[in-house]
């Protein structure tokens, strides 16, 4: 099983955070790898979003994905739906005041049958990933 998690403050209202989180077409302003978001279909529990990712060799590689939990305005559970690795993830947010909210991001994958081979490189992927969390603040500021 591969493991990431990150934590960083938001200096707006959880409600914000929580909706800027929540609509995947806002990824590639905060997640650099992520070069397309487009909402396949729903709102809220059940989701789904097309996303295109920087892989190796600047490949476009698929990395769609479901909204599972929607807990507006604390939790934001998500399973990668398409692509070479699986990772289910969750945003976990807490009010630190009324204009500042704890984001917490994990990213969890268990790699089955011979994708067992790639656990390194994916957990490698996975602390990159959840690593970007600290661009969210600038990101929603700007």
């Amino acid at each position: 099983m591969s493991h990431a998690q990150q934590t960083v403050t938001v200096d707006h209202p959880i409600e914000h955070v929580f909706a800027f989180l929540s609509d995947g077409l806002n990824n590639p302003k905060w997640r650099p790898e992520i070069s397309e978001t487009h909402l396949l279909s729903g709102e809220g529990l059940g989701a789904e979003y097309a996303v295109s990712r920087k892989g190796v060799g600047g490949l476009s590689v698929p990395a769609d994905y479901r909204i599972t939990r929607f807990e507006s305005p604390t939790r934001l559970d998500f399973e990668v739906i398409d692509g070479p690795a699986r990772p289910h993830g969750s945003y976990q947010l807490k009010e630190l005041s009324p204009t500042s909210t704890e984001v917490t991001y994990i990213l969890d994958n268990e790699a089955t049958g011979l994708m067992w081979i790639t656990t390194p490189i994916i957990s490698a992927e996975l602390k990159t990933e959840t690593g970007h969390l600290l661009d969210l603040p600038k990101a929603m500021a700007s």
